[in-house]
């Protein structure tokens, strides 16, 4: 299997790297720029797990031909459009398009584009960024993900997929519910970025701050009524698991969206939190706290966009 990642920052970096570190055959699509640091100096990963460099495979965009048995696509939401033309020559009609995006909004956008066969279901977790010197570093243990057909079936080219992603350093498996897992995550993503983003403070900050609990909580069943009318139900144990670790006086937790805003960066407010608030919209469910955050990061991102 040959595998193409869309992307060498922090997630695709990571997982992309360890897939090359234990053999696999993978190949970086990176912009000019990013691929001239790396062939200088080589993608260096800074881990718990271990650190590692190496010489990745490297293409730019007008250098790319042939088609790839699978695609991790892991760039921004706001950079999806330019990354889909810069990886169109590599799809061809048996390529597995992998999505480790923010939101859902990119399913149907994938599918419109390269069809819907060409789309499986990606959710990924991982803690990680790049530093001052171009380096991934990651900031804790985790680093899962999961994949999977979007209909649950096992086929055989997931199954290749899941044989070529196990054992290569980081936690891979094989969902028959991915879907549902990618609509858990955002779930997470939404409340956490929202929580974060709006009080300007870590969970635990905010849980300790006169009915900061009581925030998150309202904030999360907002989100999931939202998920439960226009998409597919979390379970109720990742509910129960959500809202604890949204609501926990001791947690130092923040999103990459938070971390984005401090950064003075353009941040995936539309993805993250406004597309929510537009199926809502659509479907008829009140999300007063989630439009209130939306118009929070609005203002925050036409100012850094100016």
């Amino acid at each position: 299997m040959r595998m193409l990642v869309v992307g060498a920052g922090s997630t695709g970096g990571y997982f992309g790297g360890r897939l090359a570190q234990a053999g696999r055959d993978v190949t970086f699509l990176v912009r000019p720029a990013r691929a001239a640091r790396l062939e200088e100096r080589g993608l260096e990963i800074l881990s718990p797990h271990g650190d590692y460099t190496l010489r990745p495979q490297l293409v730019t965009a007008d250098r790319l031909s042939g088609f790839y048995d699978a695609i991790l696509l892991t760039v921004k939401a706001f950079s999806l459009e330019s990354a889909l033309s810069d990886m169109a020559a590599a799809v061809g009609p048996e390529t597995m398009i992998l999505p480790v995006l923010n939101g859902m909004r990119h399913v149907d956008i994938l599918a419109k584009r390269f069809g819907k066969r060409s789309v499986a279901g990606c959710a990924c977790k991982i803690t990680a960024s790049i530093d001052d010197r171009g380096r991934i570093v990651q900031h804790n243990l985790l680093q899962d993900i999961a994949y999977g057909e979007m209909d649950g079936m096992v086929s055989p080219r997931i199954q290749g997929l899941d044989r070529f992603m196990r054992d290569a350093g980081f936690d891979a498996r094989l969902s028959s519910a991915i879907e549902r897992e990618m609509w858990e995550k955002w779930i997470l993503l939404a409340g956490l970025g929202g929580i974060n983003c709006l009080m300007r403070g870590t969970i635990g900050e905010v849980a300790q701050a006169p009915r900061g609990s009581e925030f998150g909580a309202r904030l999360l069943d907002e989100i999931v009524a939202v998920v439960e009318a226009v998409g597919v139900a979390p379970s109720p144990e990742f509910i129960v698991a959500a809202k604890a670790g949204l609501t926990a006086t001791g947690s130092t937790q923040t999103s990459s969206m938070y971390r984005d805003l401090q950064r003075g960066v353009p941040i995936e407010a539309d993805q993250i939190i406004g597309d929510l608030v537009e199926r809502a919209r659509l479907a008829g469910v009140e999300t007063p706290l989630l439009a209130a955050i939306y118009t929070h990061l609005c203002v925050y991102q036409r100012r850094v966009l100016a």
